[in-house]
């Protein structure tokens, strides 16, 4: 579903009293698709079938930012040890970004309006 057609509150994610982590990936993409659109699909639904996972927002323009979110240290590493997203972070390096940062970050306080 794209996210123009979803309603605002599904477009945050919706996570549990802190503490809670925060992995924060953002990236300049090379031009074209290559796979990426599809690989990108494929890579949200697995991380949603992860123990651990929360949920997660996404955004792109000149750059972009996924915000993925997880109860744990333990539940971060296991998923970046999956060997689905392993190949996806190889063929990221290799054709799909320019660059990224991943940064991993502890939750302690949060509000909504």
């Amino acid at each position: 579903m794209e996210s123009a057609h979803l309603k605002s509150e599904e477009l945050i994610a919706p996570t549990p009293q802190p503490p809670y982590y925060a992995v924060i990936f953002t990236s300049v993409r090379t031009p074209g698709d290559e796979g990426y659109g599809d690989m990108a699909v494929e890579m949200e639904t697995l991380a949603r079938q992860q123990e651990g996972f929360l949920g997660i927002e996404s955004a792109r323009n000149n750059v972009g930012i996924t915000v993925s979110y997880w109860q744990s240290e333990e539940a971060i590493k296991n998923w970046k040890a999956n060997a689905r997203h392993l190949f996806a972070q190889q063929q990221g390096r290799e054709k799909w970004y320019q660059n990224y940062t991943v940064r991993v970050c502890k939750v302690e306080r949060d509000y909504t309006f």
